[in-house]
């Protein structure tokens, strides 16, 4: 049965939104949307991530509210620093972060994390997964900054998938 439906939620994901975005669920759309549920899952099996173990699900709730509440931060100040940059222009900086995260699954979440947090961007992971290159928009200083990082999003992510 797995080598059929090797995804059967995102299957029956795939389906209900195919039905949910043409409004309709005339005899064709039902039949093409079963369709599309059936072979997309098929054809790109092998582009499917490792197996998900989590460790800490309790963990997963802490670390939403504390990215929750970083982006309200960063979005507050990204806006300050863009509104007063004719007196004080943003310091951006690439800064080097060594990781001990070396989970693909929790390495895949920072880059989100990293991605919905404004005033960071990620640059570049090393190829041994040992160091990561972000740029900061607006850095007072590296190390309480790569400190900050590691505690609220490298740790509670190692807590969950390693």
């Amino acid at each position: 049965m797995k080598r059929l439906f090797p995804a059967p939620w995102l299957s029956l994901a795939l389906w209900s939104l195919w039905l949910l975005l043409n409004l309709s669920i005339s005899p064709g759309n039902l039949l093409l949307g079963a369709v599309l549920g059936f072979c997309a899952p098929l054809m790109m099996r092998k582009l499917r991530p490792l197996p998900i173990r989590i460790r800490r699900p309790g963990v997963i709730l802490r670390l939403f509210f504390i990215v929750g509440r970083d982006v309200l931060v960063s979005n507050l100040a990204v806006a300050w620093s863009v509104l007063n940059a004719g007196r004080r222009p943003p310091r951006s900086h690439f800064i080097k972060v060594p990781l001990d995260l070396r989970d693909a699954n929790g390495l895949a979440a920072l880059a989100m994390i990293c991605t919905v947090v404004p005033g960071t961007v990620w640059s570049e992971l090393a190829l041994d997964r040992s160091i990561l290159l972000l740029h900061v928009f607006d850095l007072d200083d590296e190390a309480l900054f790569i400190d900050h990082f590691k505690a609220a999003y490298e740790r509670p992510l190692m807590e969950i998938f390693e």
